[in-house]
C-alpha cells in the first residue's frame, strides 16, 4: 500500500444543490491523476429525483413539483431530500485493488455497521443493492466507475419526509417500502450518524489519515 493510498480528504458540505455537486464530482474524476488523493463528500440535497442510466420513465409516477434529473450513475430512480445523509465516494479503486462489486459490498457493510451502532438490525440483499431492515429499504446505492475511479455513492435515510418516495417506484421496484432511522430511534442525531459512517468508511477503505474540510 502506498502513502497516497492511505490519505483521504473528507468534505462536510452541508446542504448543496444536486447539479453543481454532480458536475464537481465529474470534474474531479476526469481531472484526477495517479497522485490525486481520494475524497469522501458528506452532504444533504434539496428535494430532487435522480434517474440513473438503467432508469425507465414509467418508474417516475407523479413527480409533481420536484425536479427529475437524468444522471450518469448506475441504477434507476431515487429521491434525495433534507434529512437524508448522502455520501459521495471519489475513490481510485484501481489503486486500491478493489473491484466495483467489492466496493458496493464494502459500502453496504459500512452502512450496516453504522446502523448497528444505532441499535438497528439491517442487511444487504443479494439481488438488490442497498441496505434493508424489516424488508424495507433504509439506504440506497448508485455508483459510476470511470478511469478506474468511483463517483456518486450512497444515501441513508435518517429523519426526512418519505412522501416523495410514493411518487416513484424506488430503484425501479414497484411497492418497495422505504424506511428511515427515525422509525427505530427517537430523534436520531444526524451529526452523530454522519460521524459514525465517516469513521466506518475511512477504516474499511484503509485510510490512515484524513483531512476534514468544511464550507
Amino acid at each position: 500500500m502506498t502513502y497516497i493510498d492511505q490519505q483521504l480528504i473528507i468534505r462536510q458540505l452541508g446542504t448543496v444543490d444536486y447539479v453543481p455537486c454532480w458536475h464537481a464530482m465529474q470534474h474531479l474524476t476526469d481531472s484526477r491523476t495517479n497522485e490525486t488523493i481520494d475524497e469522501l463528500w458528506f452532504l444533504q440535497h434539496p428535494k430532487v429525483f435522480t434517474q440513473g442510466q438503467a432508469g425507465k420513465a414509467e418508474h417516475v409516477l407523479a413527480p409533481g413539483d420536484i425536479p427529475v434529473i437524468q444522471v450518469d450513475r448506475g441504477g434507476q430512480v431515487t429521491y434525495h431530500g433534507p434529512g437524508q445523509l448522502v455520501v459521495y465516494l471519489m475513490v481510485d479503486i484501481k489503486r486500491k485493488k478493489l473491484g466495483a462489486r467489492a466496493l458496493v459490498t464494502l459500502i453496504e457493510r459500512a452502512i450496516v455497521d453504522t446502523l448497528n451502532q444505532q441499535g438497528i438490525e439491517a442487511a444487504p440483499k443479494k439481488d438488490a443493492p442497498g441496505v434493508y431492515t424489516n424488508d424495507k429499504k433504509i439506504a440506497s446505492l448508485g455508483l459510476r466507475i470511470r478511469k478506474g475511479c468511483s463517483f456518486h455513492g450512497l444515501a441513508l435515510n435518517i429523519d426526512m419526509d418519505l412522501e416523495p418516495f410514493h411518487r416513484i417506484n424506488p430503484c425501479g421496484h414497484q411497492d418497495l417500502e422505504m424506511c428511515q432511522v427515525s422509525d427505530f430511534v427517537k430523534k436520531p442525531c444526524f451529526d452523530t450518524i454522519q460521524q459514525q459512517l465517516q469513521s466506518q468508511l475511512q477504516n474499511d477503505l484503509g485510510y490512515t489519515s484524513a483531512l476534514i474540510e468544511k464550507p
